[in-house]
């Protein structure tokens, strides 16, 4: 532990000939917001009932055997997540993690502020942030790679939608 302050003391003189306040720096960065994706929960599978995901793999993190299934399940790892984190936090959501409404999923261009109601609250009630995007990827309708570049001009108005939506 002595080992440990002697380099901070250290870095703190070193900082400080160069006018830097290290505390004051440090308590600064805090409070700068840090966003956990949430594919790092799940290697962006998301909840939607013909998720399509990404090739690949990606590092995923997690409480259990494998990735979280159910948002629940991710909702409890960030939770997990951020217990180890300094500083503060939020979640950055894909679209794909859109929630069924009524036992009925929507497709991407119908998706609606009800499919996220239970992040917002989640969040709310954490007092936490959240970074919201579309998802222009892991669908049949973006098989190609091409989702608002498409030749076909019912594929491009689906995406523009779905942009617009996650407005």
């Amino acid at each position: 532990m002595a080992k440990k302050n002697k380099g901070i003391d250290y870095a703190k003189d070193v900082f400080a000939k160069l006018g830097v306040d290290v505390e004051k720096a440090v308590a600064e960065t805090l409070a700068i917001p840090v966003s956990l994706h949430c594919w790092q929960g799940d290697d962006v599978g998301g909840f939607e009932k013909a998720a399509g995901g990404v090739d690949g793999g990606l590092a995923v993190t997690g409480n259990y055997p494998g990735k979280a299934r159910t948002p629940e399940e991710l909702r409890a790892d960030f939770e997990k997540a951020m217990s180890f984190l300094p500083g503060t936090t939020r979640i950055n959501l894909h679209a794909c993690y859109a929630e069924p409404v009524k036992g009925r999923y929507a497709d991407r261009d119908a998706i609606t502020y009800d499919n996220f109601r239970n992040w917002v609250e989640w969040a709310n009630a954490l007092g936490i942030g959240i970074d919201f995007n579309p998802t222009f990827f892991g669908h049949p309708k973006a098989a190609d790679g091409c989702p608002l570049t498409n030749r076909r001009k019912g594929i491009r108005d689906f995406w523009v939608e779905h942009g617009r939506r996650c407005r």
